[in-house]
C-alpha cells in the first residue's frame, strides 16, 4: 500500500507538448474529442477551454483537466458541482493562442450555431454541419456549437458578447433540394418572442433576445434547401439526411469558412481607423 500512496503523491508533469506547443495550467485549447465518444464529447466538441491541471496516472498516461472558457461555474473553484470540469487526452485538444491583451491583436468573437432536430430528416442539416466544422480548424475567435433544439439556450448565447452569429439550419425557400443560401437576418424590433425550442425562426430568436434586454449582434444564416421536412407529429422518425442535403455538406463547410472570412475582414476594416 505504501507504494500506491507514493504514486498518488508524485506530482504530474507541469506541462505537455501538443502540436509543437507547450501546454500547462492556464493554457487555452479547443476541444476535439475523438469520434465515438459519449454525449459530453458531442456537446463539448469545438468548445474553447482552459487547462486547470496536467495530470498523470500511475501508468504514466497524461490527462488534461479543463474547464469550458464561457462556463460561469468555472469561477466557483472547489465549490463547483460535477459537470464543470472535464478530462481529455492531449491528442483531443488543439492549442490556441493566449487571449490578446491589446485591441490590435484581438479577433472578433463569432458564434457558429448548428440548430435542428436530427430525428426529423433534413431538419438535422445544421447539426450535421456544425459537427463537421467543430472537427476542423477554425479561425481564432470562432466557436462552433451544436444547439440542436435548445432554442432558449441559443437565445441566451446571443447575449454572451459575440461580435457576430452564424446560424446553420435547414431553410425551405422553394429551390432544388441541396441548394445553399447565405442570409443576413434583419433585426425586427417588433418581432414577438417565441418561447419554443426549435420552432423559432431567426427573426423570432432575435425578438426573444431583445425581450431579455439584449442587443443581438449581426446575424447570418447558412441554410440548405431540404428534401424532407418532417414535423414532430410524424408517425415515423427519420434520423438521417436525404441524399441531396448530405451531398451539400462539404460545399456548406466551404461556404461557412468563406462567410467567416468576410465577417472577420469587415471587423478588421472597421477596427483599423481606430488604431
Amino acid at each position: 500500500m505504501a507504494g500506491y500512496w507514493e504514486e498518488l503523491e508524485r506530482p504530474g508533469p507541469g506541462a505537455v507538448t501538443v502540436s509543437g506547443r507547450e501546454l500547462r495550467a492556464g493554457s487555452r485549447v479547443r476541444l476535439r474529442p475523438r469520434a465515438g465518444g459519449d454525449i459530453f464529447d458531442i456537446a463539448l466538441a469545438g468548445r474553447t477551454a482552459v487547462i486547470e491541471a496536467v495530470e498523470q496516472d500511475t501508468e504514466g498516461a497524461i490527462t488534461l483537466a479543463v474547464v469550458v472558457e464561457d462556463d460561469p461555474g468555472r469561477e466557483l473553484g472547489f465549490a463547483r458541482q460535477p459537470g464543470h470540469r472535464f478530462f481529455f487526452c492531449p491528442s483531443e485538444v488543439e492549442p490556441l493562442p493566449a487571449q490578446a491583451s491589446g485591441r490590435a491583436a484581438a479577433a472578433p468573437r463569432i458564434l457558429v450555431a448548428g440548430i435542428g432536430n436530427v430525428f426529423l430528416g433534413d431538419d438535422g442539416f445544421g447539426v450535421a454541419l456544425v459537427d463537421r466544422l467543430a472537427r476542423r480548424e477554425l479561425p481564432a475567435g470562432v466557436e462552433a456549437i451544436d444547439f440542436g433544439i435548445r432554442g432558449m439556450d441559443l437565445a441566451f448565447a446571443f447575449q454572451d458578447g459575440y461580435d457576430a452569429v452564424v446560424l446553420l439550419d435547414a431553410t425551405p425557400r422553394g429551390e432544388p433540394p441541396g441548394t445553399l443560401y447565405v442570409i443576413e437576418v434583419a433585426d425586427d424590433d417588433g418581432a414577438a418572442p417565441a418561447f419554443d425550442t426549435h420552432g423559432m425562426d431567426p427573426v423570432k430568436v432575435l425578438g426573444l433576445v431583445r425581450s431579455f434586454g439584449g442587443v443581438p449582434p449581426p446575424t447570418y444564416v447558412v441554410g440548405c434547401e431540404p428534401l424532407t421536412r418532417m414535423s414532430v407529429e410524424a408517425e415515423e422518425l427519420v434520423a438521417q439526411l436525404s441524399e441531396p442535403v448530405r451531398a451539400a455538406l462539404d460545399r456548406a463547410v466551404t461556404l461557412v469558412h468563406s462567410l467567416l472570412g468576410d465577417i472577420i475582414g469587415q471587423s478588421q476594416a472597421q477596427e483599423a481607423p481606430r488604431r
